[in-house]
């Protein structure tokens, strides 16, 4: 089994190197369109219907910057044929000091415009939380935002372990949370040494996993994605969307087979309920 899914993955990368050439090369893109049109298509399936982390809420982190934009990607969102999105503005302390009260006040604007347009979709807030020492102060003063009342999605340096990593993972276990790392694909102290995600894993703490972080086959990120799903760590998957171009990235990426890969050995916790 092991061996037939590293022959599928390495056919992915193949092929998805194949890709990346022509989707720079004009000509051949505008040749493979008009090609295209004479093969049976594919029938497009998403097996996720909730988004978890995206940065939707406008003006508030380094996310969307209008209601417009906001409103954009939240349409794009239904026509792939998502029902649900749960968006997680930042929380940094020194640079998006975002509180409890000023992400419920954003969510209220974006949700009013959801009901003008018409879109038939649910969103709902958590936050992305920074490790840092006002994170712990944060957990001890009840100062947190989860979403579905009890996982705390938080990231950390990429660059550097944090010295406080496993205190604030006791801490919010202690205040009754289960905590969720985002992205753990893209930290670059735990890339080249499974042990750590594996401890972390022993330690109680979920793995969210960007889709878009199999966008770019010869990038790390996309090779440590391929090891993680391989190994069945992934518990949540999510866009982490900010701009449009993400979105296109998620579009192009769901409809691979590679994307298909993360299903055959993880329970994916957000795919049409997530309780």
């Amino acid at each position: 089994m092991a061996m037939a899914m590293d022959t599928v993955m390495d056919t992915m990368m193949i092929k998805n190197n194949i890709q990346g050439f022509i989707s720079h090369n004009p000509l051949y893109r505008t040749l493979l369109d008009k090609f295209s049109t004479y093969l049976p298509q594919n029938e497009f399936k998403n097996h996720i219907t909730i988004d978890l982390h995206s940065h939707l809420l406008p003006g508030i982190d380094d996310g969307v910057r209008t209601i417009d934009e906001s409103i954009k990607i939240i349409k794009k969102f239904k026509a792939l044929g998502y029902t649900k999105l749960i968006t997680t503005p930042h929380i940094i302390s020194d640079s998006y000091p975002n509180t409890k009260t000023i992400i419920e006040e954003n969510l209220k604007m974006v949700k009013n415009a959801i009901k003008e347009e018409g879109i038939d979709i649910e969103i709902e807030a958590g936050a992305e939380h920074y490790v840092d020492m006002e994170f712990l102060a944060d957990i001890k003063a009840d100062r947190l935002v989860p979403f579905c009342d009890k996982y705390i999605l938080f990231e950390t340096s990429y660059i550097s372990k944090p010295m406080i990593l496993e205190q604030a993972i006791f801490d919010m276990q202690s205040k009754g949370y289960v905590p969720v790392l985002a992205h753990p694909e893209r930290y670059r102290y735990m890339q080249n040494d499974i042990e750590s995600y594996i401890k972390l894993k022993d330690l109680g703490v979920l793995f969210q996993m960007n889709i878009k972080s199999l966008r770019n086959t010869s990038n790390i990120i996309y090779k440590v994605s391929l090891k993680l799903m391989k190994l069945g760590l992934i518990d949540f998957i999510g866009s982490d969307a900010h701009r449009m171009r993400d979105m296109n990235d998620l579009e192009r990426i769901v409809e691979d087979k590679t994307y298909q890969l993360i299903f055959e050995n993880n329970k994916i916790l957000n795919m049409s309920k997530l309780v």
